[in-house]
């Protein structure tokens, strides 16, 4: 099958990333994966939840799509009173996914929260906050330790996340919305810098899926992983 964009089955989309897009943030970056875009901003607070040891950090996400990210206008959570239950599971999946990279001692009594506001939604959008949430964090954790608040970077190493699915059963990497609404099996995947798995999210929305499948999905997902984190490492480096 030939896909929307020409892309082989295992190229990711263009990815573009500007670092300090927003000015007061101590850490963001604008993601840019394909037609998604997500603006990912890093605040650090010098208090904890009430439920980390002393002497540790704590780093956390929220996440929310503007009305007018998807093709027709979605309602803001604000107007109904309450996080939307999706809203509410991904931004969980992003603060779990970050917190794997940072050792909470290194950081000390402060929280670092990433806000992931999508302004255009094209598919994978929680993969991406994910990526350019890692780099705001990133952004915010060096400035901490330029400003003498903490002694030494605590971050562990890179993360990031990408998609795979099953359609018209061919596996496809980085899904776009028109790839990923006629998915048959859509999987998601955060990663470390080292190959290791941090979240799997696979669902069998069309039919079923192997075990063989699903393997080769988290190996093309691992080749996705691999491509971002060189592009995360490009913009941090610079």
């Amino acid at each position: 099958m030939n896909r929307i964009d020409g892309r082989a089955f295992d190229e990711l989309r263009c990815v573009k990333i500007t670092p300090g897009f927003a000015e007061f943030a101590e850490g963001s970056v604008l993601i840019e994966c394909g037609h998604t875009k997500v603006l990912c901003c890093a605040s650090v607070e010098e208090r904890t939840p009430p439920h980390v040891p002393m002497g540790e950090g704590w780093v956390t996400a929220e996440y929310s799509m503007l009305p007018r990210a998807n093709r027709e206008r979605s309602r803001r959570d604000v107007s109904k009173l309450k996080l939307s239950p999706r809203s509410a599971e991904i931004q969980r999946l992003v603060g779990r996914s970050l917190r794997a990279a940072v050792d909470m001692k290194k950081l000390g009594e402060h929280t670092i929260t990433i806000d992931c506001d999508v302004l255009q939604g094209d598919g994978g959008t929680r993969t991406t906050s994910v990526t350019g949430g890692y780099i705001a964090l990133a952004l915010a954790c060096r400035k901490l330790v330029e400003a003498g608040r903490i002694s030494q970077n605590p971050l562990k190493g890179y993360v990031a996340g990408i998609s795979a699915g099953i359609v018209d059963d061919r596996v496809l990497l980085d899904l776009c919305y028109e790839e990923d609404s006629r998915a048959m099996v859509d999987l998601n995947c955060i990663m470390n810098e080292q190959g290791e798995l941090i979240e799997l999210q696979g669902t069998g929305e069309g039919r079923t899926f192997t075990v063989d499948e699903q393997q080769e999905l988290v190996r093309l997902c691992a080749k996705g992983v691999k491509e971002l984190i060189a592009i995360q490492k490009e913009i941090l480096e610079q």
